[in-house]
């Protein structure tokens, strides 16, 4: 089975790439002709691209975000439409829940912010596909080579990682492990829908903040206020402080079980490899 991957230079693109050994990259400035291509012989396709979301939204930024995933995608699912792919596979965030109130896919109710607005014109895109399309939403990505999960090792590691603010938000996460079986879960059953890339056991901030400082053997004494993560990153700080409980209702619908559901399974798989 052959699978091409946009933004396969990413922490997920990447583990994506090991996960699938036959597999064809597509860059974000091929255009539509290179595209199909790459896209011959191609069984599925996996779409990450887009721009860094941690980091501050100033106008033109905010721009970026916008067409480095819209636009796109828009290019991709023309072509995809176009080729002998069977099937394709997306991506969001959980961001597009509101915040503060408990959500698996059965929610209709979006956040009324620009992370909100940006998921929804995202998914919209990726569903003129005309062949089987699957959408991940992703929460907070696990794993040592990258993502969240890498940034705070060295502050949790010098003993100054602590609880955003007072601890209660809401955190939904994934094990990287966890979701590379996601994809071939839904790739091997052609699933289509939208499918939150979840644990089902969401965790408070100050759960997650304990269970790392466990894991690393470090204290977690210095609580970090909200005001700093605005002055560093302005509205993205929104990604940060925002209480998110998502649940994966639709994969466990489907029978996936998760190899790693409960935070300190996690963290010690991932931190002692």
């Amino acid at each position: 089975m052959k699978i091409a991957i946009t933004g396969a230079s990413g922490f997920v693109g990447t583990a994506l790439q090991q996960t699938f050994a036959d597999n064809v990259v597509i860059d974000r400035n091929d255009d539509e002709a290179a595209i199909l291509k790459k896209l011959e012989g191609v069984d599925a396709v996996i779409n990450l691209a887009g721009a860094p979301i941690i980091k501050r939204w100033s106008d033109p930024y905010k721009k970026v975000l916008q067409e480095s995933r819209i636009k796109t995608t828009r290019a991709l699912v023309q072509a995809v439409n176009q080729s002998e792919v069977s099937y394709f596979i997306s991506t969001s965030a959980i961001g597009i829940y509101p915040d503060n109130k408990q959500c698996d896919e059965r929610c209709k109710d979006r956040a009324d912010d620009f992370l909100g607005s940006l998921a929804y014109d995202w998914e919209q895109e990726a569903l003129l596909c005309h062949k089987p399309t699957a959408i991940l939403r992703f929460g907070v990505i696990l794993g040592k080579e990258g993502g969240a999960l890498a940034q705070m090792l060295t502050p949790f590691r010098l003993g100054v990682g602590g609880i955003i603010s007072d601890g209660k938000m809401m955190t939904s996460w994934i094990d990287i492990e966890d979701l590379m079986r996601i994809y071939r879960f839904l790739i091997d059953r052609r699933l289509s829908g939208i499918y939150n890339a979840v644990s089902p056991h969401p965790v408070s901030n100050y759960v997650f903040t304990k269970a790392l400082g466990k894991a690393l053997h470090r204290p977690t004494v210095l609580p970090i206020p909200k005001f700093v993560l605005q002055i560093m990153y302005g509205e993205a700080a929104s990604v940060l402080t925002g209480s998110k409980e998502v649940y994966p209702g639709a994969l466990q619908a489907q029978g996936f079980t998760f190899k790693y559901p409960d935070i300190e399974a996690s963290l010690k798989h991932i931190l002692e490899e």
